[in-house]
């Protein structure tokens, strides 16, 4: 966790940022819930419990500017809640989502399946991809596994 820590600080003061304490206690709560997407309250919620004096606007400034720098993805998952969701740093691409329509659940493709994709547009429209999110949505294992009936398919 410290290397990460230090390599984000890296990366704000390249930018002319500083890790402050406010700050750093935001990257350690993302990094601590590394496997949930919180939003920025469910960040701010965890964040007051190290650094009570920690307002919510101090979160959501904080969380914006790591998503200006790419640290963290923000995604909204349909639901009108910002998530936000650390990027990896073993992985070119971002990683992919199942999206539960019946239960919200969020579960990860940790593998990138678009690169033959990518490869297509480069060579087809010269279009040269940098990032990409692929999100499905359905019905996911556990509430199949509780009967869920599945939509019909039009």
């Amino acid at each position: 966790m410290e290397a990460r820590i230090e390599k984000i600080k890296q990366q704000l003061q390249s930018q002319g940022y500083k890790l402050t304490p406010q700050r750093e206690a935001t990257v350690r709560v993302l990094l601590e819930n590394e496997e949930d997407h919180l939003s920025a309250e469910d960040v701010f919620m965890l964040v007051k419990d190290k650094a009570p004096e920690i307002g919510l606007a101090t979160v959501y400034r904080t969380l914006e500017l790591l998503s200006e720098m790419h640290v963290v993805e923000k995604m909204n998952f349909g639901d009108g809640v910002a998530r936000y969701d650390l990027r990896n740093d073993s992985s070119h691409h971002h990683h992919h989502h199942l999206i539960c329509v019946q239960c919200g659940a969020v579960d990860e493709i940790m593998e990138d399946w678009l690169g033959e994709l990518e490869e297509r547009l480069e060579k087809e429209f010269r279009f040269a991809v940098l990032d990409h999110r692929l999100d499905f949505q359905g019905i996911c294992h556990r509430c199949r596994d509780k009967g869920v009936a599945l939509p019909k398919r039009g």
